[in-house]
């Protein structure tokens, strides 16, 4: 039995089948996401949906959806499925659905009268092309298959109504059409790998409606451009291929480049094999650089993301040439930071303070990863670099005390560190002052890189002054952090310390060098364990706290607010199982084991095979937010590999 397997019972009742969504991305940026059923609910789902360098690299829908129908004698059957403003769906072509199985490519079957037909979804790797294969597997009589093409070209950010400015030219090429509907945008080509007959019947299909925009109290209803539609007959046994991309393609390459593609593929079989496609939707390749985006549909390159995500969506599922890849990728752009102030164009965020941790962080586990050896080779330099600029005060919002050694920042204006929720252009939680896991990365970081530096003789006065700035920092964070409560303050400034609870305390407490003792990560670990600790991962805020806010729902400022005052973030998990097994040793291993089944299931949720960016702290824990989120696939792919090297 497949593991990601959907009947038509749970298909034909949208109320169980429009949550439930897929995504396939390429290495070149451009992603596919819809529902199970194929009717769009967000305004960034879409069939093909490519970055635009041009329009700033964001990406654009091209193609939202394509419509077959099936015709037999005459008599035609609509396979698609839209929702119309009022919620009105129509042609409600999922009641002919019969099985989705995701566990290769995605496979719908549909099932009309005593035709059966199966359509499967494919991106080609390093192209923005994806091609969807139709076999017609039982047929009694003469059939033939209908497409009409949904056109949007628009930022997915963005609605498309109807205009007098579109381009309604159509141009025909081997075996489809090209069509590009505004100056600025990539013509789109729609092919087959058979004869299509194209028939001119331009129209708008206006107000359609998307559901999940309509939840979010943001704008949701658009009107859609139809040119017209294809027809091609198909014969019992045969396949057809159709090929949508901003490149003309050879009609006969089609079968072997479908064929290609599917060898490449892993199959979603089980719970690591789900999470190691997920990892690897979220590489993309830009010439020679590589990078990590953030989430899906509307993530983009993030400085913090990308290190955060790095060790759990290469090393974990070994890739190591993909790290090695997008880190020297960040990494350029990180030092070309710190030796000019110039941030990048490409990396958002790069100027942050507490960047230069995150990378030392993602550095320290390649050398836990591959060796200590290899990871001096390539990245000593840029360690002892890195430490000695935040040790010089280089960053200009980052500040280490001469007395304490303790590291500090100005979050009062804008957000400095991961909670980065704003209201009105201020942070919603203000954390600002002494931050309690930029200074436990900030003594890891030293430690880290004095073990790096142990066998190099040249290294030897600079190792000397990391581990006395990491001595002389000890006691200040134990006398500032760690109160009578047992637990972490959050943040401390001047003389006002945090009493929140937050999830900040396990990123403390799960990093390879401390400066609490083990009966004090306990201590620590026990108050997370009570009160931030959910089947989906850690919550960002303890419900005893004031202004807990559990559900990501309401309005924009709504779901600001909320953001970081009650969801729980499944990333945090990787921290939270590195202090408990450091903690409780083989004696935690089960513990952390059932932790994840709670992530297994999830699998089936949301979006199927990866995981939502945050869920509600509070039952059932639903899914909210970005469908598939670049640092909760990697923390807890790094989780698992740690659990099951742990077990060894």
């Amino acid at each position: 039995m497949s593991y990601l397997k959907f009947d038509k019972n749970l298909l034909i009742n949208l109320d169980q089948s429009l949550p439930k969504e897929m995504l396939r991305t390429n290495q070149a940026g451009a992603y596919h996401c819809t529902t199970l059923t194929g009717c769009n609910t967000r305004k960034q789902h879409g069939l093909l949906v490519i970055p635009i360098e041009s329009m700033g690299d964001k990406p654009h829908v091209l193609l939202s959806t394509l419509d077959e129908t099936v015709i037999q004698h005459g008599a035609p059957f609509n396979l698609g499925l839209h929702r119309y403003r009022g919620g009105v769906y129509s042609p409600n072509g999922h009641k002919y659905i019969r099985e989705f199985d995701c566990e290769g490519v995605p496979r719908m079957t549909y099932r009309v009268g005593g035709v059966i037909l199966t359509k499967e979804k494919i991106f080609i790797s390093q192209e923005n092309r994806i091609l969807i294969r139709y076999t017609l597997v039982e047929a009694h009589s003469a059939t033939t298959l209908r497409f009409k093409p949904f056109l949007a070209f628009r930022e997915v950010n963005s609605l498309c109504v109807e205009n007098n400015a579109i381009n309604k030219a159509v141009e025909p090429v081997d075996n489809g059409i090209a069509t590009c509907l505004y100056e600025g945008f990539p013509t789109l080509y729609m092919q087959f790998s058979h004869k299509a007959q194209w028939v001119e019947q331009p129209n708008w299909y206006k107000d359609i409606e998307y559901v999940k925009d309509l939840e979010r109290g943001v704008p949701y209803c658009e009107d859609l451009w139809v040119p017209g539609y294809f027809e091609v007959p198909i014969k019992k046994g045969e396949s057809i291929i159709f090929s949508a991309g901003v490149s003309p393609v050879s009609p006969r390459s089609l079968k072997k480049m479908y064929e290609t593609e599917i060898a490449s593929r892993t199959p979603r079989s089980s719970f690591f094999n789900c999470l190691k496609n997920s990892a690897k939707q979220f590489y993309v390749r830009k010439g020679d650089s590589m990078y990590l985006i953030s989430g899906f549909p509307w993530g983009i390159v993030l400085a913090r993301n990308t290190f955060m995500a790095l060790p759990g969506l290469t090393l974990a599922i070994d890739h190591r040439a993909d790290y090695e890849a997008i880190m020297n990728t960040a990494l350029k752009a990180l030092l070309h930071f710190t030796e000019t102030g110039e941030a990048s164009e490409r990396i958002h965020g790069i100027d942050l303070p507490d960047i230069p941790l995150w990378a030392l962080w993602a550095i320290q586990q390649y050398a836990k990863t591959v060796g200590t050896d290899r990871a001096r080779e390539l990245y000593m330099q840029s360690v002892a670099a890195l430490v000695d600029y935040v040790l010089r005060g280089g960053h200009p919002n980052l500040f280490v005390d001469a007395e304490s050694g303790l590291l500090s920042t100005d979050g009062h204006l804008s957000p400095v560190s991961w909670m980065n929720s704003t209201l009105g252009g201020v942070p919603v939680v203000r954390r600002t002052g002494r931050l309690v896991e930029f200074n436990a990365m900030w003594y890891n970081a030293l430690m880290f890189a004095a073990s790096l530096a142990e066998t190099m003789p040249e290294l030897e006065e600079r190792r000397n002054a990391w581990l006395a700035e990491a001595e002389k920092m000890k006691k200040p964070f134990i006398d500032t952090f760690l109160n009578e409560s047992g637990y972490l303050y959050d943040y401390v400034d001047g003389t006002y310390a945090e009493p929140s609870v937050r999830p900040n305390m396990a990123i403390a407490i799960g990093l390879d060098y401390s400066p609490l003792d083990r009966r004090q990560r306990k201590s620590v670990l026990d108050v997370v364990t009570r009160e931030l600790l959910t089947p989906k991962g850690l919550r960002t805020l303890s419900p005893k706290s004031y202004g807990y806010r559990p559900s990501y729902v309401g309005s924009p400022d709504e779901r600001e607010f909320a953001m970081h005052n009650g969801p729980a973030r499944p990333w945090l998990i990787g921290f939270y199982a590195d202090a408990y097994l450091r903690v409780f040793g083989m004696s935690g291993v089960g513990y952390i084991d059932r932790m994840l089944i709670g992530f297994e299931d999830e699998m089936t949720q949301g979006c199927i095979g990866s995981l939502s960016q945050l869920y509600d702290g509070n039952p059932p824990y639903t899914g909210r937010g970005a469908v598939s989120h670049a640092t909760n696939v990697a923390e807890v792919l790094r989780a698992y590999r740690s659990l099951k090297r742990f077990e060894q």
